[in-house]
């Protein structure tokens, strides 16, 4: 058999056989969290999570008056795009190059961050609050009241704390581009809704990668941004072997440039829709997209993952695509 061959049959018997077509859903006061663990993380599997946290305070309290009015000079570290698409790969006209751009991150208070999404005529730019360093805890320990600092029956799943506890919050415009996190994450809707496009492991054959150089945006006059190669700090991303560039997914699942990377539509992917008081667990190494409604408020909890027998398949998976890769371009030249 052709390797393109047995990655299909792969595919085709992760989906038959394991992860469906459709994400399943719980409530999770109808499983143990032996069972959760059983079903859902020792088989890496996604499931939406009813009524996961409709019982904190922020469920009725966290909107735009509450934290206007407790917390309006709070200062936060926002991050700024001209377009939503921060983290993500971005076409810079003055150089004709691709790059891996980073938003521009500002700190303002939290009324302005709220007048900033409301009143975008003003506020030239997509602003989202999206910090991925425990930003709850670290810089927003006072909204620790509203909610759990843990998820009790996710931290005896999993046998520990959480590694970070993060906050986001933004409208309609912001996006997420698809990628993969080495944690087992579970995702909070407080306020909104989030749309996740997933693609198991298994999908790796079929999502194209490229290595860009590293960028951030710049505003230098109000509503002109700039592609800036030079303001990137090199501690914020790992560069793929030193070599100065990041690799990153370089298809767009709402749009596949199927021309370019033919191979994708042999992916499966999951939607599901978050809405607010559910969770989603997302488990490691789980390709996702991610889009949300207006004035979406999340909280998500990440687990560090054990590097097990799925972690070494995933990577022996990788590996074989590499190598397809060399040989297919040495055939080629």
């Amino acid at each position: 058999m052709r390797m393109e061959e047995i990655f299909k049959s792969l595919s085709e018997e992760a989906r038959e056989f394991q992860y469906g077509i459709s994400i399943p859903q719980i409530s999770i006061k109808e499983v143990t969290p032996f069972e959760f663990y059983r079903t859902y993380v020792s088989a890496n599997q996604p499931v939406l999570i009813k009524n996961a946290c409709n019982h904190w305070p922020a469920f009725l309290k966290w909107n735009k008056e509450y934290f206007c009015n407790t917390m309006g000079e709070k200062k936060v570290i926002v991050s700024v795009t001209p377009n939503g698409f921060a983290d993500a790969v971005a076409y810079d006209s003055i150089t004709q190059k691709e790059y891996f751009v980073l938003p521009e991150e500002r700190s303002m208070t939290f009324s302005e961050f709220w007048r900033a999404m409301d009143h975008p005529e003003k506020y030239p730019g997509v602003y989202y609050l999206q910090r991925q360093n425990s930003n709850l805890t670290e810089e927003l320990p006072e909204l620790l009241q509203d909610m759990e600092r843990h998820l009790p029956w996710a931290t005896e799943v999993f046998g520990s704390a959480p590694d970070a506890v993060n906050f986001w919050a933004g409208d309609q415009r912001a996006v997420t581009s698809m990628h993969k996190d080495p944690y087992e994450n579970i995702y909070c809707v407080v306020r909104g809704h989030k749309d996740f496009i997933l693609h198991p492991p298994t999908d790796r054959p079929w999502i194209p990668y490229k290595n860009y150089p590293p960028a951030k945006y710049q505003e230098v006059s109000p509503g002109k941004f700039v592609i800036n190669p030079n303001s990137f700090e090199h501690t914020t991303i790992q560069l793929e072997n030193d070599a100065g560039y990041v690799p990153w997914i370089c298809i767009d699942p709402l749009q596949p440039d199927f021309n370019r990377y033919p191979s994708y539509r042999n992916a499966s992917a999951l939607h599901v829709r978050i809405n607010a008081g559910d969770a989603l667990f997302l488990p490691s190494l789980w390709y996702h997209h991610v889009r949300q409604s207006h004035c979406c408020i999340a909280v998500n909890y990440w687990y560090d993952m054990q590097y097990d027998i799925k972690y070494v398949y995933h990577k022996f998976l990788e590996t074989l695509v590499g190598s397809q890769k060399l040989l297919k371009g040495k055939n080629e030249s």
